[in-house]
């Protein structure tokens, strides 16, 4: 296969184990199970007297899972461009480290014990504010969601701490849902901000949501269309006027790495998706990390524990006016510890050479379609439009061609959204594949992307009835 090839789209055929032309790899507890007497000095109310469980030998198992990895497509089988998800390719010298015996210790060790733990927790916290430009950082939370939770409690324990009763936090419309579902969580009325027409803040709109109700203005920069907020500093200006505080939802962190801090525009408080911007594992539902980073002024309210230095040593510590915990013993130690691992390999350099590939990567591939792509110029990822096609029957016909679909109806400011996040994992020449799944599909009838997909394991499925019906254990099966 020559490289111009390339311009042309792959396709694609998932492995399929069927059976009577019905997908079909049967559950562990489908094939074999053996029953297991239980004898427990537990309370009999808590306990039964015996469980069916799995009785099968290493090739059976090996080959179920293998099958089942066969028949599902991830980071490791194609592209990947999630839009604001950022599906880079974890590093399997990561994995490597965090399977090192001395990784996993029992987090009620004493201190003493695991001063080389401890060691490494504060030097990620340093590095981590480095980054962002923050003076303080918790590793606490254990994912995105839990670090925005966390850092408007932090918001709500400061203005408490300065008697101030405050009961909003203005939201742009682009934001992540996350974010309106942490402000509401935390006890605030939630004030959306509509967009300019360019995309970015509008400042009048801004001015008109700020009030001294206002705790936080929450924002991500670039945006969650790829755009930089170029009014940032004035905007931070604007939130610290009215006496609230400007917080930086992490999520697209890959596009400033090394080359542009959120401390340095103004925000107060961060989270870091560790678990997307350092390459380690994301999807799945796990596992993540979503330390938050704060300034001076806001770092006596950080989760307990903290480490810190002591006595030539380090130790766990409880902030003066902190917060309490929000999540147990050290957080998701072994994803920050992947976390650590992947910036001590990249170091400064590399950390922007990542974030400049990632970038490059996203202007090209999106010079390469032919979707209308409304906004720009744009940074990591680009928010394309589907036109008169459905955005949802695009993304599976994408499957058909080898590729992960985009996200896909969001941000709503654009219809049919596709958005788009090629990462700085990818070569020129898978970028021209996405390329030509994107523009294939676009010249496609609507018989065909209504049908699709057609090569994978599973077919088209009935999502509202699985979102609103999940049947989470292979027992669930037979109560229906």
């Amino acid at each position: 296969m020559t490289d111009d090839s390339a311009d042309e789209p792959l396709t694609y055929e998932q492995a399929r184990w069927a059976n009577d032309d019905e997908v079909y790899e049967p559950l562990l507890s489908e094939k074999h199970t053996q029953r297991v007497d239980i004898d427990s000095s537990l309370p009999d109310e808590l306990t039964r007297d015996s469980l069916e469980l799995p009785d099968l030998s290493e090739p059976q198992l090996a080959r179920h899972y293998t099958r089942l990895s066969e028949m599902n497509y991830g980071v490791e089988s194609g592209p990947f461009p999630l839009g604001s998800c950022t599906m880079k390719y974890n590093p399997k010298f990561t994995e490597d480290v965090a399977a090192h015996p001395m990784a996993s210790v029992h987090p009620d060790r004493s201190e003493r014990s695991v001063q080389g733990i401890l060691e490494v927790q504060y030097r990620l916290q340093e590095q981590l504010a480095r980054i962002g430009g923050m003076d303080a950082v918790t590793l606490q939370p254990p994912a995105g969601a839990a670090g925005e939770f966390t850092g408007i409690l932090l918001a709500r324990a400061y203005h408490e701490s300065n008697g101030d009763d405050r009961s909003e936090v203005v939201i742009p419309d682009s934001a992540h849902g996350t974010n309106f579902a942490s402000a509401a969580m935390a006890g605030y009325d939630v004030v959306s901000l509509p967009s300019a027409d360019d995309g970015r803040v509008d400042t009048d709109a801004l001015a008109a949501a700020l009030s001294q109700e206002t705790a936080a203005l929450m924002l991500t920069n670039p945006n969650t269309l790829g755009l930089f907020e170029r009014d940032i500093v004035k905007i931070a200006e604007m939130v610290h006027d009215v006496g609230g505080l400007l917080y930086y939802d992490g999520a697209n962190l890959n596009a400033l790495l090394g080359r542009a801090r959120p401390g340095d525009m103004g925000f107060d408080i961060m989270h870091y998706n560790v678990h997307k911007t350092f390459a380690t594992p994301h999807g799945g539902g796990g596992p993540g990390a979503g330390p938050v980073g704060v300034t001076d002024e806001l770092a006596f309210f950080l989760p307990d524990p903290h480490v810190r230095r002591s006595n030539g040593g380090y130790e766990r510590y409880k902030p003066e006016h902190s917060i309490g915990k929000v999540h147990g013993y050290d957080g998701n130690w072994l994803v920050l510890l992947k976390t650590y691992a992947y910036i001590a390999r990249l170091g400064d350099e590399g950390l922007a050479d990542a974030s400049a590939k990632a970038v490059l990567n996203a202007n090209y591939l999106a010079s390469r379609i032919d979707h209308e792509i409304p906004f720009g110029p744009f940074h990591h990822e680009f928010v394309a439009s589907a036109g008169d096609q459905d955005a949802a029957d695009v993304a599976k016909r994408m499957l058909d061609y080898g590729v992960h679909p985009p996200t896909t109806k969001w941000p709503d400011i654009v219809d049919e959204a596709l958005m788009t996040e090629p990462t700085e994992i990818e070569g020129k020449r898978t970028l021209d594949q996405l390329a030509a799944a994107f523009n294939a599909v676009h010249g496609e009838d609507a018989a065909t992307i209504e049908r699709a997909p057609e090569r994978t394991a599973a077919r088209r499925i009935d999502q509202v009835s699985a979102a609103r019906n999940p049947r989470l254990s292979w027992q669930a099966l037979d109560d229906e």
